[in-house]
């Protein structure tokens, strides 16, 4: 057992804060609490203690022994072994937050390839380092509009096809705003036109937020959207796939104010949810107004290029009463790890992975709606994700699928009550056609098809 401090050293502490005895300090606790019995199992050693914690995980299913059609927001793509391997190193594992440039400059250096390739990926002018999630960057997005607007603008408009877990945290971050007031998002049809939202844009508006593609996996052209909240005066902030974006078109396009989004997809594991990466990039007008780290490249004196964190000025350790949020971690070694593996694939890598995820989801949703009962609901375009309404309950489905190793879709019943029997269904470049035809004759034989 590794003890810091010396007798002498203890003494000397002890005698500062007044005690004579470490006794002395737990007076306050009763005299019967302060030694419990506990009931702990007897002592093994460390093979047997391997051991057990081998065979508890060996009844854990995971996406290496077992075909996953799940996604509803966090992915199974495949991940190069460079990006573990990189991450790993010494340097940037057990690196923080570089605050002195001068000892941090490949930290600083990480963090800054990592924000030049969001916004490339984006089409935005800057992007941060960043937030813990998707949602934390979507609820990031109100505070940030609430704050531009210098809270005279308090209505915040929701699509209700934005992820469910969003608009929760959405909830949860404006709680304590006792003007803000969130509309759009319920007691509406999910898969109503967006152009539904227009009518709910007026000059109270502070931001308007949606999905692309959005929660049910379809592609929605939101450019009468943006420009109403244009008109208006609001911001419009659009949530990403960032695999989606090797395919179509950068929310820059039509008139996105704030891009947010899950950067799970750039080479993080799924990991029981987390850690995961917020991506959060936005137009040149915004920058002072983004929470998180700012890196910036600049010259020394010599002339030489350097990195430094920038805008501190409206970061929570200098001017805390001015900040517009409290996230401060980084999250360095995620974004490290979507850099590593958006360099990896480069351009054209990433634009393969979306064609690879676009033409699977497609098969496998074709095989679908040739088995009885199943049917793709086919209300627009979609991108690697798609509505299946089925002839029994999803949760029976995924339990005969788990029962041949298949990790079935989400059950859209869940969060939404009107979606009876419908699950949604994710196919990524992991699955093969093989995999893909598993699924569906496991489908037919519920079928008895």
């Amino acid at each position: 057992m590794f003890t810091p401090h010396t007798n002498s050293e203890r003494d000397e502490m002890l005698r500062a804060v007044g005690v004579r005895s470490i006794d002395d300090l737990f007076k306050a606790v009763p005299e019967k609490y302060r030694y419990p019995e506990l009931d702990l199992p007897a002592k093994r050693t460390e093979m047997e203690i391997t051991a057990e914690m081998g065979d508890l995980s060996a009844g854990n299913g995971s996406v290496k022994e077992m075909m996953c059609f799940l996604g509803a927001g966090a992915y199974n793509h495949y991940i190069p072994s460079a990006v573990d391997a990189i991450i790993s190193r010494g340097e940037f594992f057990t690196a923080y937050t570089p605050y002195q440039p001068e000892i941090s400059q490949g930290t600083l250096q990480a963090i800054f390839e990592y924000q030049s390739l969001i916004a490339n990926l984006t089409g935005m002018d800057a992007c941060n380092a960043s937030h813990y999630d998707g949602a934390t960057s979507a609820a990031e997005a109100v505070v940030l509009a609430y704050a531009h607007f210098r809270g005279k603008r308090s209505k915040i408009v929701l699509s209700p096809a934005l992820h469910p877990h969003y608009r929760e945290t959405i909830r949860t971050y404006t709680q304590g705003y006792s003007d803000i007031s969130i509309l759009g998002d319920q007691g509406s049809d999910p898969l109503e036109s967006p152009d539904k939202l227009i009518s709910l844009i007026d000059y109270e508006t502070a931001v308007v937020i949606v999905q692309y593609p959005d929660f049910f996996g379809r592609i929605i052209d939101y450019t009468k959207v943006g420009e109403a909240a244009h008109q208006n005066g609001a911001l419009f902030a659009v949530s990403i796939n960032p695999t989606a974006l090797g395919l179509l078109k950068p929310p820059s396009e039509f008139g996105a104010d704030i891009v947010i989004g899950e950067g799970q997809p750039l080479g993080i594991p799924l990991s029981l949810g987390g850690p995961y990466l917020g991506l959060f990039a936005t137009k040149k007008e915004l920058i002072r107004k983004i929470s998180g780290r700012l890196v910036g490249e600049t010259v020394d004196q010599d002339g030489k290029r350097g990195y430094v964190l920038t805008l501190t000025a409206r970061e929570q350790h200098i001017r805390r009463e001015k900040a517009t949020s409290n996230i401060c971690s980084n999250q360095g070694l995620i974004a490290l790890a979507s850099s590593v593996y958006l360099s990896l694939l480069g351009k054209h890598g990433l634009k393969q992975v979306a064609e690879l995820c676009y033409q699977k989801a497609h098969y496998a949703a074709q095989q679908i709606s040739s088995v009885r009962g199943f049917s793709v609901i086919k209300d627009a375009p979609f991108f690697h994700e798609f509505m299946v309404k089925c002839p029994f309950t999803v949760d029976e489905i995924n339990a005969h699928l788990m029962e041949h190793g298949i990790l079935g879709g989400f059950n859209l019943e869940s969060e939404y009550p009107s979606m009876k029997n419908t699950m949604l269904v994710a196919v990524t470049e992991v699955l093969t056609k093989e995999d893909i035809d598993i699924f569906v004759d496991v489908l037919k034989e519920m079928s008895n098809d």
